[in-house]
Parts: C-alpha cells; structure tokens; sequence
C-alpha cells in the first residue's frame, strides 16, 4: 500500500484506546508498513479525553494527523466522536461506539450531556458504522474487551485481511484474555 492511511482513535481513559492502537500498529509492523503512531493522554486517569494517532504506508514521516486527513476515525465514547469529527475527511468513515460516558462536568450537574449525538453524526457522516462495541463485548464476558470489538470494526473498514490479527492480538494481551480478547476481534469483524 503506497497511499498512507490516517487512524485516529479516541476514547475516554480505561477504555483501552492505546491497546487497540498498539495491537493495530504491531500487525502493521509485521506485514512490512511503515507505521508511525503518537498518543496522547490528557487527563486519562480522570475520565478524560484519550487520543491516538496511526499513520502507515510505504513511507510515513510522521504521526500526526491534520484537520480534514483522517481516513478514519475510531470512537470508543460517541461524544468524543463529536469533537473528532473535525479530523475526518471528506468521505472518510467514522466507527463509533454507541456508548455514554458522562464527564466530571456532567455528573456535578454543571453541563449536560448532549442529545441526540448519533443522529448529528449520521448528518455529518456518510460513511458510518454505529455498533454497542460495550454490549457485544459485555456478551462476551467482560466490557474490557469493548477495545478490541472496535478494532475488528476498524480492520474490517480497512480491508486488512491479509495480516494474522488474532495471532497479534495473541502477543500483546495478557494470557488470560486471549480467548476473550479473539473472540471481541471476530465480533467486531463482523459487524
């Protein structure tokens, strides 16, 4: 693949945001892409806003994505796909995670969460796959897994077939959730 590709992921902290992106650059990595990738955390550890970054290709010189250049975007909290709509680009795709969680703000009554988030981003998006990643992954056993149920979303999105993704995931997961952790992979494949 000569034409770079341009991920962003964003999530909330906990959401597992950075393994996603890691389990999707070391399969990259593997199959020969150039892949540069840049994370930032914000105030992660207090419920804030997580973002990571995935540029690959034949040749990639940096990270970072600008306005209006992402191929795709991976929301793991359907708000923070509003606020990474500017990111996308013109016929790019948005996978975003049909799931709520409220910020600080929200829960001391000092903003409310805003409505109808979904519908403004089908008016936004033309290319976009709208999945509870939290429930498939609660159905398989634990919501942590909502990670990786996106991840498959995306690959799928992406048409990356010819890597050995549960063998990835195999590497980088502790070892009690690996057969979980494939199983959210499948799911999200074939959503």
């Amino acid at each position: 693949m000569k034409e770079v590709k341009s991920i962003l992921f964003i999530g909330v902290g906990g959401q597992g945001t950075i393994l996603a992106s890691k389990i999707l650059t070391e399969g990259l990595l593997r199959n020969g892409y150039d892949v540069k990738m840049s994370e930032v955390h914000g105030m992660a550890q207090r419920g804030g806003s997580v973002t990571t970054q995935v540029r690959f290709g034949e040749k990639v010189y940096s990270p970072l994505i600008e306005d209006g250049k992402a191929d795709v975007i991976v929301s793991f909290e359907k708000s923070e796909a509003l606020r990474a709509l500017p990111f996308l680009k013109e016929g790019g795709y948005l996978v975003v995670n049909d799931y709520e969680i409220h910020p600080v703000p929200v829960l001391i009554g000092a903003e409310k969460y805003p409505d109808g988030v979904i519908e403004a981003l089908r008016s936004e998006v033309e290319n976009i796959v709208v999945l509870n990643a939290a429930k498939i992954a609660e159905d398989l056993g634990t919501i942590k897994a909502q990670n990786v149920v996106l991840l498959g979303a995306l690959l799928k999105a992406l048409d990356l077939k010819e890597i050995n993704w549960e063998e990835v995931v195999t590497s980088l997961v502790p070892e009690k959730a690996i057969e979980l952790n494939k199983k959210a992979l499948k799911a999200g494949m074939e959503v």
